[in-house]
This record gives C-alpha cells, structure tokens and sequence, in this order.
C-alpha cells in the first residue's frame, strides 16, 4: 500500500476545503436567486348598494362613480345653448350682420360621486364640472367653464348647488332647446340648504332655504341671478328699451324660503310646492344712491304643482307631464326667460318684452315715493315623449307664459314713455323732455306693457348605443309682445336704421332647429 507523503496530504486537504467553499458560495448565490413571495394584490371590489358603475375605493368602505359627457351641437335660429334668436338672447335683429343663423356648442362634462353608509344614514357628496365652447347670435363665441353641482347630502340635509325644491319637471330628458317655458333650475343648479323629510310610502316634505338672486346682486344695481332678484325703477329714463332692462334691487339680503310635499312611485311623482322671494327696490332717484330714502321692502311669492305619469296608456317607457306655476313678484320660479326679448320682423316692426318681479317710481319724493308694485306672471307647460323601440323616441313638448302688469305699475311705466315736455302718448302726461333709446307709443296703440309667449316643438332621438344620442329637434316659438299697435318712432338696432314712419310693435315667430349628438358615460 502506498503512504502519501506530508505534503501530498496538505495539498488535498486544501482542496477538499477550497471546493467545499466554491459549493457553499455558490449553494448561496442560487439561494439568492429564489422569488420572494409578494404582498397580495387588493383589487378594486365592485359596490352594488347604489346601482350600476360603483365601486369601493380601495382600503376604504367609500363607494365612487364617476361618469362623464361629451355633447356636440348645432343650432339654426338659435344661440349655440338652444335659446331661439331674440327670446332673451343678444341678438334678435335678424339682418346679414348682426344675426348670424347657425350656432354651435361643444360641452364636456366630468362628474364624480361619493357614498358611504354611516350609523346615520347615507354620507353623499356629489360634484359635477365641465368646460363648453358655445356662439351666439351676435355674432360672438366663448370658451367658459361651469359648475352645475357640488353638493353634501348627510341625514335628510342637502347642501350645496342644488337642483331647486320648487322644481318638478325638467325638459332636459325630452327637449335639446333652453326653455323658455320653465323656471327649472336643473341645467345650472343654485345654491340651497334644505331639509327632507320621510313620511314614508314615497311621500316627502322639504323646507329649503336658497339663492335670490345672490350670484349676480352684490349691490342694489345687480341683474338678474340665479332665480332673479328683478325690481326696476324708473327714475331715469331708458330702463326699457328695446333688448335692454336696468334694474335697482336691493342685494340679497334673505334666501328665498321654499317648502315642498312630493310622492314618488311606480306609476311616477307628483309634487306641490310654494316659494318666498324677496322683491325689494334699490333707492329713490339715481340707482345705488342712499340720499331720497328707499319704498318699503316687498316680498313676492311662488306656488307650483305638477306631475310626471310612467308607462303611459301602458306603454313601455311612454311619459306624460304637466305643470302650472304662478308668481307675484318672482318670475324666475315660472321662467328662466328673464332678459327682455327682442325679435325684429322688419325695419319698422319688433317685437318686445320684459320680465321684472316689480316696478317702482321715484316721482314725487316729497310724498315719499311709489310702492313697489309687484309683477305677475304665471305659466303652464307639459310633455309626452313615446318609445317607438328601444332605440327610437319622439317627444312632443310646449308651454305659455304670461307676464302681467297691475294698473299702478302701468301708469309708473307709461308715464316714463320718452316724448316732448307735456305730451300723451299713452293717455298719462310725459314729466318732461326725455331722450333715450324707448318706445314711442303712438295713436292706436295698446298702450300695454304686458306680453305672452308661446313654445312648441318636437325632438326625435336614435339611440345606436345606449350611451350615444343622436337626434333633430324642431321648435317653434310666439312672441305677443308688450305694447302692441302702431308706435311714433323705433330706435337704431345695429343693421336696422331708425323708424319714424309706418312703425309698429307687432307679434313675431321664430323657427329654431337644434342637432345634437352625445356620448354619455354613467350618468
């Protein structure tokens, strides 16, 4: 047998330990290499407790949806919105220049819902955003951005921008126009805190406290807001003139108080509800100005009822709506229509009218001025739309509106008529020599600063998709206006020269078209 020498076995010896260190390095790199096991991936979870497109934002017992619109349309003999030439819109002229036609309106809208339950009920917050790019008639365009909703629901309490609670039927699901025929408040929202009750078997009692007129009245001299805060005075000549109203209101100083009872069940809803408004003038003599005092402080007033029938004459999806609504001193609960209307049908003939909540006069201060007469104007508009098929729909919508002056609020109005020192144009003395760009009431005229309008039209709707709305609307609109007769001169109206002969205020129509095509994303 052979003996390995000493240093045979030390070299061997080495060799073994080195390989056992190359194997034990490299047993660790392998090790190293080995996947780690990954924390659980949390998948978004889909939230059934409100209906479709909720889901739980994650880590979070919070339901989110968020939906979104893209609408494309145009219009011909309307501003880009749908509002038809003249009805309360720049415009109304009707000439090459300062008409112009076809409009349009490109809107996009983003809006975002939140729910969680609590021990109290429903926690909601819901926000709705959105940028346009819209011409009118005049011809102009505007980008804008808007701000429909932003509102917290929580225990019966809602607050925020709103939909108002007078409300109860909207054109919006059956028309593509602006109505003219409605003081719906759901297209813009307004601003409103209130209260509903449960009285269970679907009835519900409201109390809301909301905006008069606050959005555009930071002081006595303000336009209308979002219900209008409308008070005129006539104390200097001009306050109406042909597409022009000037208004001295007090600021807001009170939200309208508006109570409403409505029922909703499988056959539809019905609702009452009533409304109070704050119709207070400005100042005597010039607007915004404390020296001659001020009338005393007015409170106008709204009532409404209305309904909405499902499944008409057993029809699937058919419905069927009415409502009537009557106010003194607070037009903006009856119509969105409250700038004054201006519809020329030829160089010597318009169309004219305005809509106040009131009017008062600052002549003679020495016995303390005019009380604020209040305004009436009162309206009823209705709806059916039929469902030929699933994807095909026709409506058929109209309205009247009528806006009455008192006899005290006549006079106010006649005796500010322009015209030469002592004349009578309307059966009340001129105070003096008065320019300006007014109506002249002549012989045979009535002598009425009263006027009505009238709405009828029809939209028909393709529905390839059940987010795509594709449809054409046909809208006739009747202006009867103020001051109806003959008149001894009209004023310029950008194309439309001067009147001194043959003139006349006389009714008028317009025929608007309006296209649209939507594509709509959980609504």
């Amino acid at each position: 047998m052979a003996i390995l020498s000493p240093n045979l076995g030390d070299l061997m010896k080495k060799f073994f330990l080195g390989s056992a260190a190359v194997i034990m390095a490299a047993t660790g790199a392998q090790a190293a290499d080995l996947p780690v096991k990954a924390k659980p991936v949390e998948y978004v979870k889909v939230c059934s407790l409100y209906g479709a497109g909720f889901w739980y934002v994650p880590r979070t017992d919070t339901c989110l949806k968020i939906g979104s619109y893209v609408r494309v349309q145009t219009a011909w003999d309307a501003e880009g919105g749908g509002i038809p030439l003249g009805f309360g819109t720049a415009g109304g002229q009707f000439t090459r220049t300062d008409t112009s036609d076809l409009n349009l309106r490109t809107r996009a809208a983003l809006s975002v819902d939140l729910r969680t339950q609590t021990e109290y009920g429903t926690l909601r917050s819901y926000l709705e955003v959105g940028a346009e790019y819209t011409t009118s008639s005049t011809p102009t365009t505007a980008n804008a951005v808007f701000f429909d909703r932003g509102f917290i629901q929580f225990a019966g309490l809602t607050a925020g921008r709103i939909r108002s609670y007078f409300d109860i039927n909207s054109f919006a699901p059956y028309s593509y126009a602006n109505s003219r025929i409605s003081g719906d408040t759901g297209a813009s929202g307004i601003y409103g805190i209130a209260y509903s009750a449960q009285l269970g078997n679907g009835v519900t009692a409201s109390l809301s406290f909301e905006d008069g007129g606050a959005s555009a009245n930071g002081n006595s001299t303000g336009g209308s807001g979002d219900r209008g805060h409308l008070t005129v005075n006539f104390a200097q000549a001009g306050v109406f003139a042909p597409g022009t109203i000037a208004y001295d209101n007090a600021g807001w100083r009170f939200p309208d108080v508006v109570g409403a009872l409505r029922i909703d069940q499988a056959w539809g809803y019905a609702q009452i509800a009533a409304a109070l408004h704050d119709a207070s003038g400005g100042y005597y003599g010039a607007a915004n100005s404390v020296l001659n005092g001020h009338p005393s402080d007015k409170w106008g007033f709204a009532v409404t009822g209305g309904f909405t029938l499902n499944d008409v004459l057993g029809l699937k999806g058919d419905q069927f709506g009415v409502q009537a609504a009557y106010s003194e001193g607070a037009a903006g609960y009856v119509t969105r229509a409250t700038t004054p209307f201006q519809v020329w049908g030829s160089n010597s003939n318009v169309g004219l009218n305005w809509v106040t909540d009131g009017v008062f006069d600052s002549t003679g201060l020495a016995a303390g001025g005019s009380n604020v007469e209040l305004t009436t104007v009162w309206g009823v508009n209705g709806f059916y739309q039929h469902f030929w098929n699933p994807r095909w729909r026709t409506s058929l919508y109209g309205g009247y509106v009528q806006v009455d002056y008192n006899a005290a609020a006549t006079a106010i109005i006649n005796q500010h008529l322009p015209g030469p020192a002592g004349s009578v144009p309307c059966g009340v003395p001129v105070e003096g020599a008065v320019t300006g760009p007014n109506i002249v009431a002549g012989g045979g005229n009535s002598c009425s600063p009263n006027s009505s309008w009238t709405q009828v039209g029809t939209r028909t709707q393709w529905n390839p998709h059940p987010d795509l709305d594709i449809g054409l609307e046909v809208l006739w609109a009747h202006l009867n206006t103020a001051y109806k007769g003959p008149v001894a001169s009209l004023p310029t109206s950008g194309a439309r020269p001067g009147c001194t002969v043959g003139c006349s205020m006389d009714d008028q129509d317009v025929v608007s078209v309006l296209f649209r095509i939507q594509r709509n994303f959980l609504p």
